[in-house]
């Protein structure tokens, strides 16, 4: 079973993913060490988990064939089905629509 840490106090050389990622890292298939419990009033805690920071490998570069694709995913995430127009934001899911054409009334 993993090590257990209460808030800020897990050792300096245990990191999140968040912080592994501010390093260049990434954990690199290792697995889960610890995890951060942050205790919350009438809740179960928040957990985080925990991973090796000396055991971490460096982040993959991004290559041009990645950056097309991350490209394209996020065009389509800011086209509108209906007008089919490049809207400059993410689309809300919520919406399904760009918010010009969900205010519009429909004929």
């Amino acid at each position: 079973m993993a090590d257990i840490y209460r808030w800020r106090l897990a050792p300096d050389d245990l990191a999140t993913r968040r912080q592994l990622r501010a390093l260049g890292l990434r954990p690199g298939g290792q697995n889960v060490v610890a995890e951060l419990h942050r205790p919350r009033r009438r809740r179960e805690p928040l957990v985080a988990y925990l991973y090796r920071v000396d055991r971490a490998k460096p982040v993959r570069p991004m290559t041009p064939a990645r950056a097309a694709a991350l490209a394209a995913a996020m065009r389509a995430r800011r086209t509108c089905p209906n007008c089919r127009t490049d809207v400059g934001y993410c689309i809300p899911r919520s919406l399904g629509m760009c918010v010009t054409c969900h205010d519009t009334p429909s004929s």
